[in-house]
């Protein structure tokens, strides 16, 4: 909702009674900028005509309002989720088609740390226009920020555009928060969300890097130039990218019933059957803080199982399966 509807909305609530005109009155709008908010109020369902006429609206009262708003969240949130595993589909069955053909030229495997750095700096001397980049694993070391800085730097300051999506685990290391908010001030945009399917690097659309194993980041990766693989990934980058939240965000707004991104990513995995360690390798914390997570989850649901809750939330509508 922009400025404009929202300040028609709050004078309909004010004065139930006013029509166009009114409005345009004590507003000082054209007629034209107040009928443009009401079409925007009704598609948000914030207000409601009164009678035949077509000019003749009311405010929808602000508790049911909210109850819409929160409504249509939930649903685009689910809308969201729903092309992340469409895309993450397309990619499995993408890569096991390209396996199969043997195409071995556009598929390379990296063994080990060491190899998979050398890489990378290839990949980084001959990058021109963007590298997206998918960083689990919660609070990154400062080691490696260290040395990965001047590179970064550098990049920047030719041009290069740097996305990175962290975890929202990643917000209270106040190192890895340091580290992008310097590289933000050259240009880089960070953002968080609650869990990332895996380690990703993607060079101006034309090689991508995924972690061989989700689990041990450190046992080698993937390298992949197909072009369709390639693009099935960054498709897949830009859709977390668009539901992930901007890393300067002063505190991260509560969803569903009052609950964080973190929480209903935790209540999402814990209906799917993942374990307390699984949880915590997902959003990057500790097994313990997952576990704690869980616990004051399940007392807040009144369940006495995981299974149990996950019937409540699937049965309280916080999200869809």
């Amino acid at each position: 909702m922009n400025a404009t509807a929202e300040v028609v909305y709050r004078e309909m609530l004010a004065h139930p009674r006013d029509g166009v005109a009114d409005l345009m009155c004590r507003l000082q709008l054209t007629e034209q900028a107040v009928l443009t908010a009401l079409d925007t109020l009704s598609e948000l369902t914030l207000v409601r005509h009164a009678s035949k006429e077509i000019q003749d609206y009311r405010a929808v009262d602000p508790h049911l309002a909210a109850e819409i708003l929160l409504s249509r969240q939930q649903a685009e949130l689910a809308a969201q989720h729903q092309r992340v595993q469409e895309a993450q589909a397309a990619v499995v069955q993408i890569k096991s088609e390209f396996v199969q053909d043997g195409a071995d030229t556009e598929l390379q495997r990296l063994k080990g740390v060491d190899c998979v750095r050398d890489h990378l700096a290839e990949l980084y001397d001959g990058v021109e226009e963007e590298i997206l980049t998918f960083a689990p694993g919660g609070a990154q070391t400062a080691a490696n920020m260290e040395s990965a800085r001047p590179l970064a730097e550098t990049l920047l300051e030719q041009g290069v555009q740097m996305r990175t999506v962290y975890l929202d685990s990643a917000r209270n290391d106040s190192v890895t928060v340091t580290h992008a908010d310097r590289l933000a001030t050259l240009g880089g945009r960070f953002r968080t969300v609650p869990s990332l399917p895996n380690r990703l690097i993607i060079c101006d659309r034309k090689a991508a890097v995924v972690a061989a194993d989700p689990a041990d980041t450190a046992a080698g990766a993937v390298v992949v130039q197909n072009p369709g693989v390639v693009s099935s990934l960054h498709a897949l980058f830009e859709s977390v990218w668009q539901s992930a939240r901007p890393m300067n965000a002063t505190a991260l707004p509560a969803e569903g019933r009052g609950l964080s991104p973190q929480q209903m990513e935790v209540l999402r995995l814990l209906a799917l059957g993942h374990t307390d360690e699984s949880v915590a390798a997902r959003l990057g914390v500790s097994a313990r803080t997952a576990r704690r997570i869980a616990t004051k989850l399940m007392s807040r649901l009144g369940a006495r199982s995981r299974f149990q809750a996950g019937v409540q939330v699937s049965a309280r509508g916080l999200f869809r399966p």
